[in-house]
Formats: structure tokens, C-alpha cells, sequence
């Protein structure tokens, strides 16, 4: 008899409980069972790799925690034969700590693809990555904005963990498009590498007036704004070449008055920084 989870799109479970509804380990990312014939996907935002939604696609970055990924590696193995195996998969993320969202049962729609990706122990490796959809061409469920932000933070916190060596790798080879999901609103998911980068380099100085930020915050950090010099929603790149760190003030200003001036004095900023191939 064929399995059903019994589940909610959008339902919240704990770890324990998807591991006992299942009948499967809670200690990894892609969790195979035999006794239910189903393989369990946890994609944890809260960490730094790489999973994402592309509209209705979501690129699931397979099994290996370091070094390079091998898509005969045990479950990546059976993700690339789950159209054939009869083997049902399932997709859960986790955007705040302890709290596991049921996405829905997924399928995979296009053939396993390599990118590089950076591994537990911080060196860059080679990924395979599964390109799913939800069955029945359903779209994913809308995620409350706050989960979102609850994410970001996360991230951020990581990353500015990372020493300056790493953010600097990091940050130039993140992917330069913006991830964008459905939530309250549409949302575009900063990536926390290069937006820690842009500040770092910036050194506490607004790259548009060039004086010092107004203020420090808590932590005693310069409170500087990271913004896209073509804003994501025309297009722009999420990368270190469009992203510049501005006082409060200048954000705003970029924001409301979008001066074909300040956008070239920007422009040539960045342009005068990566010619120069300056380190943070």
C-alpha cells in the first residue's frame, strides 16, 4: 500500500516527529526509508549552503557534506532514479531553528546539474544539484515575510562569522541572481556573503557622500545600507559588482530620487575598486 503522510501543505513538525511519521533517521538532509518506500528532503536555510526556489523549481543540493559530490553517493543515487525507483519524496524547509515546513511532495523535473558550492569545512567543491517541482504543477505555499527575515539573520550572523579571506571567496563567487520567492510579498533573498562583503570593504565610509556612517550600532559597527546600483527588481545582479554600502541617508536618497549621476559615481566606485582587484 502506497504511503501517505497525512500532512497539511504548510504544516509545521519538529524534527522527532518527522522522523517517526516516516519512520526514518533525523540526522541528515536526504533520509531514506524502506519501511515507508519514501526519502525525506530537509532543506535547512539556517545554514550556508545553497538551496533554492526559481520560480516553481527548487534546486536541491544533494548529499557530501565536503569535497566533491558524487551522484552514486547513497541518496543522491536514489533522488536521480526516483522517477523509476517508485521511491515518493517529500520536501520540508527549515527557515527558523527547530521548526520544519512540509513543502509537499516533489518530483524531479530536469536532469541532476554540477555546480561549485562551498563544503562544511569552508573550502569551494563540486555539488550535484536536483532540480524539483511540487506534484501536480502545484506552486509552492506563500512563507509569512517574517520567516524570511528570521533567515536572513541567521545567515547573517554566520557570515560575519567568516574571517575576511573566506568572505572575500565567498562573496565573489556567489551566484549573481537573486533568489525570489512568494511570501506576504514578493521577496528578493539577499545573499549574505556579498552584502557583509560590501560593508567590510567600505569600511565604515558611504560610498556615494564618502563620510563616515552617522552611527554605530550595539556591536559598535558602522551602520551602513548595502544597496544594488540596478535594484533587483529591474533585473540587477546580487553580486559584489552591483552592490555598494551607503549611509541611511544616501540609501534613501538612492531610493526616492534614483539620480542618473549618483548611479554612474556609483558605478565607478565599484568599477575603481575590482580594477584595482582590492582585498577587503
Amino acid at each position: 500500500m502506497k504511503f501517505n503522510p497525512d500532512l497539511e501543505i504548510g504544516q509545521i513538525l519538529t524534527n522527532t516527529q518527522i522522523g517517526k511519521l516516516f519512520k526514518s533517521t533525523i540526522y541528515m538532509g536526504m533520509r531514506r526509508s524502506l519501511e515507508t518506500n519514501t526519502l525525506v528532503l530537509v532543506s535547512d536555510h539556517t545554514k550556508l549552503y545553497e538551496d533554492r526556489w526559481e520560480g516553481n523549481i527548487f534546486h536541491y543540493t544533494g548529499m557530501g557534506k565536503n569535497g566533491p559530490q558524487s551522484l552514486s553517493f547513497h541518496q543522491n543515487k536514489t533522488l536521480s532514479e526516483s522517477n523509476d525507483n517508485g521511491v515518493d519524496v517529500y520536501l520540508f524547509e527549515l527557515l527558523k531553528p527547530q521548526e520544519y515546513i512540509f513543502m509537499g511532495q516533489v518530483v524531479l523535473v530536469g536532469e541532476p546539474y554540477q555546480e561549485e558550492q562551498f563544503g562544511e569545512d569552508r573550502k569551494l567543491r563540486t555539488v550535484w544539484v536536483f532540480p524539483l517541482k511540487l506534484v501536480n504543477n502545484k506552486s509552492p505555499i506563500k512563507i509569512p515575510k517574517k520567516l524570511i527575515e528570521i533567515k536572513e539573520a541567521e545567515r547573517e550572523k554566520l557570515a560575519r562569522k567568516l574571517s575576511n579571506e573566506e568572505l572575500t571567496l565567498r562573496a565573489k563567487s556567489a551566484r549573481r541572481k537573486a533568489i525570489n520567492r512568494t511570501v506576504t510579498t514578493k521577496n528578493y533573498e539577499r545573499n549574505p556573503f556579498v552584502t557583509e562583503y560590501a560593508k567590510r570593504w567600505a569600511k565604515g565610509i558611504c560610498q556615494l557622500c564618502e563620510k563616515p556612517a552617522p552611527y554605530r550600532n550595539k556591536k559598535d559597527e558602522p551602520h551602513l545600507h548595502t544597496h544594488h546600483i540596478d535594484w533587483l527588481s529591474r533585473g540587477g545582479e546580487d553580486s559584489i559588482f552591483n552592490t555598494v554600502a551607503l549611509c541611511p541617508n544616501c540609501h534613501d536618497k538612492m531610493h526616492v530620487l534614483d539620480l542618473k549621476e549618483d548611479v554612474m559615481n556609483l558605478k565607478e566606485v565599484l568599477e575603481r575598486h575590482y580594477r584595482e582587484d582590492i582585498m577587503i
